[in-house]
């Protein structure tokens, strides 16, 4: 997003830290529960069944002390939605299932400017608030359509439309529907590559993330996007811009081969936790 929006973003997240109350230290969800802290064979993650570190800083790792989740000098305070697959440390790329997600979501337009930006945070805060459902992390940004593939310098990404979406914790805090200009949608399940990145929220750390899923996937052909680009932002403006802790995603899916194709009805690929190939 422009400078200025990041600006009108940060104005509007600071009032809402001053008014919003904390938020109690995350619950895992009760088929996650007895994960524990497993090798992956280079980094340790804490949600193996839903992350695989694929590139990048192979060796970081995260801690989670009372519902705090830490990476160096950067943390996230807010519980995740139950179920979500732990954070992506900043500078590791990780494969990531995200299952389904109850969000409420403001959508802008292609000429969406700083006031419009302002304009959706608070209709989103407005309708938690006044359903008394918790904040939780992070607050994600969808571009649809906005970066092109493949990413070039000529071809501009800070421009177009977006969505800025609150996630519920749990589907109970609330049903589906719309609320005025917002909608409450279930999301469907999906496969993320993602990257984990450091520093003050806008369009430079963006494509910095965007670079190096792109480098993944030119060195993976046997992967494709599967839409376009998300990017999750952790932490609020009280936390100084050089330990921001964020994400850049892109959805993405093993391509179908001729082999695969003409495989009898009921065959299946092994999940992408399993691919030996991403291990090496």
């Amino acid at each position: 997003m422009h400078l200025a929006l990041t600006f009108g973003l940060v104005a509007a997240l600071t009032a809402f830290a001053q008014d919003s109350k904390p938020s109690a230290a995350p619950t895992p969800a009760p088929d996650k529960a007895k994960e524990t802290e497993a090798e992956v064979g280079f980094g340790a993650v804490r949600t193996p069944s839903l992350v695989t570190r694929v590139g990048g800083d192979r060796e970081i790792a995260i801690e989670v002390k009372e519902g705090v989740y830490r990476c160096g000098k950067s943390s996230i305070e807010s519980p995740l939605p139950d179920g979500y697959p732990e954070p992506t440390p900043p500078g590791a790329i990780d494969l990531k299932e995200f299952p389904s997600v109850r969000r409420v979501e403001w959508a802008s337009n292609a000429t969406a400017g700083q006031r419009s930006m302002d304009g959706g945070f608070w209709p989103l805060f407005n309708h938690i608030k006044s359903r008394d459902i918790p904040m939780t992390s992070p607050v994600e940004m969808d571009y649809p359509g906005v970066f092109p593939e493949p990413l070039t310098s000529t071809k501009p990404v800070a421009k177009g439309a977006w969505t800025m979406s609150f996630l519920y914790r749990n589907p109970s805090e609330g049903p589906t529907g719309t609320d005025g200009s917002l909608k409450v949608v279930d999301t469907p399940a999906v496969t993320m590559l993602a990257v984990g990145v450091q520093g003050p929220y806008g369009m430079a750390i963006v494509e910095k993330g965007l670079t190096a899923l792109q480098g993944w996937l030119a060195e993976h052909p046997e992967y494709e996007l599967a839409g376009s680009v998300r990017v999750f932002h952790y932490n609020g403006p009280y936390v100084r811009d050089a330990y921001k802790w964020s994400e850049v995603q892109l959805p993405v899916r093993k391509k179908v081969t001729p082999e695969a194709a003409a495989a009898p009805t009921g065959a299946s690929e092994k999940p992408v936790q399993q691919d030996a190939e991403l291990r090496r």
